[in-house]
């Protein structure tokens, strides 16, 4: 019987930490946390490696009538995204396909005011972005976010994660310079099942840590 692996997100981001010690102290890396749970693990790779942390913002552009299948993503940034696949086996129309980008466009907007309060968002051109999450299961959110970024001209791109499934590890690689995954057990079981506690990361906490990471990089640089 397979143990839990982590206690919670902040272990598995001291964790996670020890495998990028290569990034330790450089001026040019900036750590990027998918939300909401890969904001704890990603405030202690930040911790460890003296880096600045930020969270880069996915928001899947849901089929109506058929919200859990995705027809594209919407990034920070304003970077969309489209899965062509299922826009031409549905036969979308750019009408649609608007009126849920405008929708989702608003509700992103709002939580990066909710989440970053005033400060502007990162400039990742020039910098090696470290894009993090508590896990990967289908690997979609962060195909979407790592694609996004990619058009923001940043000088290298790595995924680092505790726990994947093998196969969401495999199919990123192609999108990124490198990928960490800490784990990839077979069988997988789900993202969730190799924490002990995996509850949700509330809004509050993620605009703590981000408050804290600022505050403390601030005394560090």
């Amino acid at each position: 019987m397979e143990t839990r692996l982590y206690r919670d997100r902040f272990d598995a981001g001291k964790r996670l930490a020890g495998l990028l010690g290569a990034y330790a102290h450089r001026q040019d890396v900036l750590v990027l946390a998918l939300l909401r749970g890969g904001v704890p693990v990603a405030f202690e790779v930040a911790k460890a490696l003296n880096a600045p942390l930020d969270v880069f913002l996915v928001r899947k552009l849901g089929v109506p009538g058929r919200e859990e299948l995705a027809m594209g993503a919407l990034a920070s940034g304003g970077i969309c995204v489209l899965n062509e696949d299922v826009i031409s086996t549905l036969r979308i129309s750019d009408q649609v396909i608007n009126r849920v980008r405008e929708q989702e466009q608003r509700e992103l907007i709002r939580r990066e005011r909710l989440y970053r309060d005033d400060r502007p968002a990162p400039e990742v051109s020039g910098c090696v972005v470290m894009l993090i999450d508590d896990g990967l299961a289908t690997g979609a959110s962060m195909r979407s976010a790592a694609i996004a970024l990619r058009q923001r001209g940043p000088d290298r791109l790595v995924i680092a994660v505790p726990v994947a499934c093998p196969s969401a590890c495999f199919d990123l690689r192609g999108e990124v310079d490198e990928i960490v995954c800490a784990l990839t057990p077979e069988p997988f079981y789900g993202v969730g099942y190799w924490y002990e506690n995996f509850s949700q990361t509330s809004d509050q906490e993620v605009y703590d840590l981000l408050d804290r990471a600022a505050r403390e990089m601030h005394l560090t640089h």
